[in-house]
């Protein structure tokens, strides 16, 4: 779904810029060596490696930048904001962009563009604390703010003007959550971005907004000095994208907020990352290792089928931490359901032989969301909603189609034309919504995105016109070719 987001991100651009009458180009070094060089962090906010590739905000941004002046991104991850300010004074990189705040630090290094969005502040407290609503209430308080951040600098000016009575504590190192701090119980407030708590209250649930400060933090990328065709290219990148109308729905899209808060099943989820998943994720990594799915993939499925317990059962007999059943344990080899290696190893190489089953002519992220689907309902029965998905003139290659087709599974008129009948087709959608919450979860773990760290990359327009399906592939088959790819007449075991 990000690739479609990206897609038409740079659509309705391209639309926009073909508009205006003068299009500032980039400096002939740049566009000398075709190749944009951006220097960021590893923040779930700005830049990480998810399951489905890089993702962020900022990621989203630079390469539709790079797409529209038609040369290769090259962006890169640092350590901390010195190190991206370094890499920019030494002209290793072209761009700083990761949330950044224009200050008297960055003025060495480069120039800033305009801000592209203004971020609220929020006042953030615990769940069972008093609710704070206004800033002379922060006066007497225990209050966290990132040190040498925007949010401690805002505090500075608020304690120059309306607030003298003011203190707070740095958190140290200078890349520590302050919401981990109220959440730990070590402050009782603590000042973030409003993006950042998107993300945050998903790991955090016990901690909740109390109020909005006055002032909100601009936003903007820092070019480096002697570039001013550069930074007129950057601002008026930003402005034709805000005219479109698709900058601020892609800053929401990218936000934390994307997917419904659960709070009992975060809090719960966050529980066990602690006391269970490190018993067994060695063993994820492994089998990652030997099948090439992403670790913490394999152990959003694990979660959600028995919340990393070896010795959960379900009702149809599935056991252990993948929940496999009698007949898949066989056939993977495997004597033992409930040994957690041997149940992780089984699953995954199961969830192996599925996706092998799924056309390799199906882009990601829908190839992956196919594959878990049939893994949960079986194979055949998401080539009947396929089928049907495909019979009402949409893409089957595209799991946002095929999901409201699985449920259709469930309805006596449909079943009785499917080839494999009656399914409870909700159930799949269900299971793919939640591993994609786990998944995306276990991505915006602390120090996750560091530990994932490394340079992304992407040719001229390479993300310009991501489609369904990969160019030149032929259409699907007609239904009984379809059914003809199944093996047997039974739908594929549940694992």
């Amino acid at each position: 779904m990000r690739a479609f987001a990206l897609a038409a991100v740079l659509v309705s651009f391209a639309a926009v810029a073909a508009c205006s009458k003068v299009q500032p180009r980039l400096i002939d070094p740049v566009r000398s060596r075709g190749e944009l060089r951006v220097v960021t962090l590893n923040l779930p906010t700005c830049y990480y490696l998810g399951a489905q590739g890089t993702e962020g905000l900022e990621f989203d941004l630079a390469s539709a930048f790079a797409a529209h002046e038609g040369v290769k991104l090259n962006m890169y991850p640092v350590a901390n904001e010195g190190a991206m300010q370094a890499e920019l004074a030494a002209g290793r990189a072209d761009i700083a962009a990761c949330s950044l705040t224009d200050n008297p630090d960055w003025h060495r290094a480069g120039d800033a563009a305009e801000p592209y969005s203004l971020i609220p502040q929020l006042v953030v407290y615990q769940r069972s604390g008093v609710r704070p609503r206004d800033t002379l209430q922060l006066e007497s308080a225990r209050l966290a703010v990132r040190a040498g951040s925007p949010q401690e600098r805002i505090l500075q000016r608020l304690k120059s003007t309306v607030a003298p009575g003011l203190q707070w504590e740095e958190t140290a190192p200078s890349s520590a959550d302050p919401v981990e701090d109220v959440d730990g119980g070590e402050a009782q407030y603590a000042i973030t971005d409003a993006r950042e708590y998107s993300f945050a209250h998903h790991l955090y649930p016990n901690v909740l907004v109390g109020f909005e400060l006055p002032q909100r933090r601009p936003v903007q990328w820092i070019v480096r000095k002697g570039t001013p065709g550069l930074l007129a290219s950057v601002n008026a990148f930003f402005h034709e994208l805000a005219a479109s109308g698709r900058l601020p729905q892609l800053v929401q899209e990218s936000s934390g907020d994307t997917r419904r808060f659960e709070y009992e099943e975060s809090r719960e989820f966050q529980g066990h990352v602690g006391d269970r998943l490190p018993m067994y994720r060695s063993w994820f990594e492994q089998a990652a290792l030997q099948t090439g799915i992403d670790w913490r993939l394999l152990a959003a499925i694990g979660y959600q089928e028995s919340k990393w317990d070896p010795r959960a059962e379900s009702e149809d007999g599935a056991s252990g931490i993948m929940m496999l059943t009698s007949d898949t344990a066989q056939a993977m080899g495997i004597k033992n359901r409930n040994d957690a290696e041997q149940s992780i190893f089984a699953g995954a190489r199961y969830l192996e032989q599925v996706r092998e089953m799924i056309p390799d002519r199906i882009p990601e992220p829908d190839r992956t969301w196919l594959t878990i689907a049939a893994y949960n309902v079986g194979f055949g029965h998401l080539e009947d909603a396929r089928i049907i998905t495909q019979a009402q003139g949409k893409d089957p290659d595209s799991w946002t189609d095929v999901r409201v087709r699985l449920p259709l599974l469930a309805q006596q008129r449909w079943a009785d034309r499917a080839k494999r009948g009656y399914a409870r087709g909700w159930e799949p959608v269900q299971f793919v919504d939640r591993i994609q919450r786990f998944l995306t979860l276990l991505e915006w773990q602390p120090g996750e995105a560091s530990a994932h760290a490394e340079p992304a990359t992407a040719a001229p327009g390479a993300n310009a016109a991501p489609a369904a399906a990969a160019p030149g592939a032929a259409p699907a088959p007609p239904p009984d070719e379809q059914a003809a790819k199944v093996a047997g007449t039974h739908p594929a075991p549940r694992p």
